[in-house]
């Protein structure tokens, strides 16, 4: 098919939720995608986080069809052999305990809040109201469900579809004080994404993360932490939250798990799961053998990378800091590993740099209308990292100035010398 005529057919078709570049793509391989004329790209975005081995990776490749012709689903009524493999490699490199699979970042979300409640109410012992107010923060993102949305820290999210799950408040992201404040013993859960993603590659500090695990520990509630763009690698390490010194009561990861499949998981510890019994939660897909198959050959893969992916990611904030001595309007770069982000003067000139480095077939996008995020597959290389910081160079230097009330190309205006 064309592009026109796909574009055609999900006018008619499809819910308006996306507004998508006018590109088609048809293959992809390693650090690269082809699109339907043929041209190729440099993927520093995959797939927002969730192609962090790129395309067609031959280990992945390889067990998803041995797996595909043996066994695809089978409802969780029944047991097959590898959810307990994976649990087992995620509790490891967690430092967590146990692990409930399901199918997306939002749906792990959800869990984690219901967990949250659960075990509160089931710690109520003394006849009074159990805790059940959530602390989150200003800024965040969790999700598109209700309970997602009713944690996300931004209006623009929000705001369509109030009234939202009842019992949560906002704190000032990364401000200690406010934490304080708003923290009582009706309190249930604190729930932070220890990077925010779309909130702008903003990570949170040692002292902020650090006090509300003391808070937390303090009267029973518990520590919920989103790392579901942030975990699994993309720091330089496994969780985001080891750079820290804290552990969390819960954790929810996803986008790269399955290397591309629908797969999330809840990772606890055994306090909070007793509170949980057969029946309290469920799932039709999540956990399913093709899915957990694959998850398990990416952490394999993963574990040999790592070195890989802390030095290159070195690398390339190194790089994009050289970027910011030199372009006036890069504000701040931020990020762990290869988890960055640049932050622009303006949402336009953000905009501007995202589409101008989508014709010189780089793909990133931005977040939070102002920053540049980068979230390239954890194989990249030096050299891709020198084409994209050069191609990044170029598009600041032809970011449109207004002169004399027109608008012009400039390679100098925006440069500081």
């Amino acid at each position: 098919m064309s592009l026109a005529s796909v574009i055609r057919s999900e006018q008619k078709l499809l819910l308006p939720t996306y507004d998508r570049h006018k590109i088609l793509f048809e293959r992809g391989r390693g650090v690269y995608l082809w699109d339907s004329k043929g041209r190729r790209y440099l993927d520093f975005l995959s797939g927002i986080g969730v192609n962090a081995l790129g395309h067609g990776h031959p280990a992945i490749q390889k067990t998803l069809k041995r797996q595909a012709s043996r066994l695809i689903h089978v409802s969780n009524l029944f047991f097959h052999e590898y959810q307990t493999e994976l649990a087992k490699r995620l509790t490891q490199i967690s430092g967590l305990d146990r692990v409930f699979f399901c199918n997306s970042g939002t749906e792990a979300w959800e869990g984690a809040l219901k967990f949250a409640r659960l075990y509160a109410r089931v710690q109520n012992t003394n006849g009074h109201k159990a805790k059940w107010r959530i602390l989150a923060l200003d800024n965040s993102f969790h999700g598109r469900t209700f309970g997602s949305l009713a944690t996300t820290g931004q209006a623009k999210y929000r705001d369509p579809f109030a009234p939202l799950l009842p019992g949560v408040s906002f704190v000032k992201f990364d401000n200690v004080d406010d934490l304080k404040r708003k923290f009582d013993g009706s309190v249930c859960a604190i729930c932070i994404e220890t990077i925010q993603g779309e909130g702008g590659v903003c990570p949170v500090s040692r002292e902020f993360l650090q006090m509300a695990r003391k808070l937390s520990e303090g009267t029973g509630a518990l520590l919920i932490l989103d790392e579901i763009q942030c975990g699994l690698g993309r720091t330089g390490r496994y969780f985001a939250y080891q750079h820290y010194g804290v552990r969390p009561d819960i954790v929810t990861v996803a986008k790269p798990l399955a290397a591309g499949l629908p797969l999330g998981a809840i990772l606890t510890t055994n306090r909070v799961a007793t509170a949980i019994h057969p029946g309290m939660h469920g799932t039709t897909f999540g956990g399913g053998p093709l899915a957990c198959a694959v998850a398990i050959e990416f952490l394999q893969t993963l574990e040999k990378l790592m070195p890989h992916l802390r030095e290159v990611g070195s690398y390339f904030r190194g790089q994009l800091e050289s970027l910011k001595s030199k372009h006036s309007c890069v504000r701040e770069v931020r990020g762990m590993g290869l988890m960055l982000g640049m932050e622009l003067d303006s949402g336009d000139t953000a905009k501007f740099i995202v589409n101008e480095l989508l014709q010189r077939g780089v793909l990133i996008n931005r977040t939070h209308e102002t920053v540049l995020r980068f979230l390239p597959p954890y194989i990249i290389e030096r050299k891709q990292v020198d084409h994209v910081i050069r191609e990044l160079d170029a598009a600041l230097c032809r970011i449109p100035v207004p002169e004399n009330g027109n608008t012009k190309k400039s390679t100098t205006a925006r440069s500081t010398r």
